[in-house]
């Protein structure tokens, strides 16, 4: 039986202070400790129209960059291999009817930011739904390389397109009975603050929802 509105917000408030207090507990872990032959680092949406224009821009996805290029950039001394996902869209796209138009093929709000794009050394996946890993292109990327278990994954939207993605690969790997460790660093995901859709709390929800269903959340990768 549901409860009433303040018996459900004041539960919901003790909730929100546990995970709260779990996430800001999260270990680290270093790059160094993970198996190169094993190990894929995955870019989501880090593109122009979420991070610098359109309707769905955001400085939050922005802050991001630095954190994400450095793990980039260290994971190609370690030559770990790296897929970046760009949201791609055709103009008939029956996401508009959730979203506002955003990045439609061919325009920049398609491209990899600048500072990402020029570390290069991924293997761009566009993507016409808020789900990459449903994509033909990821499909086969999977077939080409069945010795990678385990998957470092940052960007945004933590809510959406990230929460999605490492949920699905996580249990694509579970209905095989294989072993996989899908990392998400905390320190390099976020999502948008629009109207009702308060950033810190669908964030922090969105964590929390993916620690349950077998994702590693970790502070940071060293």
């Amino acid at each position: 039986m549901r409860t009433g509105k303040k018996d459900f917000i004041t539960k919901s408030v003790n909730a929100l202070e546990q995970i709260y207090d779990m996430i800001e507990k999260l270990p680290s872990i270093s790059l160094s400790d993970l198996n190169p032959e094993e190990t894929a680092f995955v870019i989501i949406d880090m593109i122009n129209g979420f991070v610098r224009e359109g309707a769905l821009q955001s400085p939050r996805a922005e802050a991001l960059i630095p954190e994400i290029v450095r793990l980039s950039e260290a994971c190609d001394k370690f030559k770990i291999g790296k897929i970046a996902f760009a949201d791609n869209h055709t103009g008939e796209s029956p996401e508009f009817g959730s979203y506002p138009v955003h990045c439609l093929r061919g325009t920049s709000e398609s491209e990899i930011v600048d500072e990402i794009r020029k570390t290069g050394g991924y293997t761009l996946i566009p993507k016409n739904s808020t789900n990459g890993f449903l994509e033909e292109e990821f499909q086969k990327w999977l077939r080409q390389n069945k010795e990678i278990n385990t998957f470092i994954v940052t960007g945004v939207c933590t809510d959406i397109c990230v929460q999605q993605f490492a949920i699905t690969l996580k249990t694509w790997f579970n209905t095989m009975n294989r072993k996989s460790r899908v990392i998400v660093p905390v320190n390099t995901v976020d999502t948008y603050e629009l109207g009702l859709h308060d950033a810190e709390l669908t964030h922090i929800m969105a964590l929390y929802n993916m620690s349950i269903n077998g994702i590693e959340l970790v502070s940071e990768i060293k």
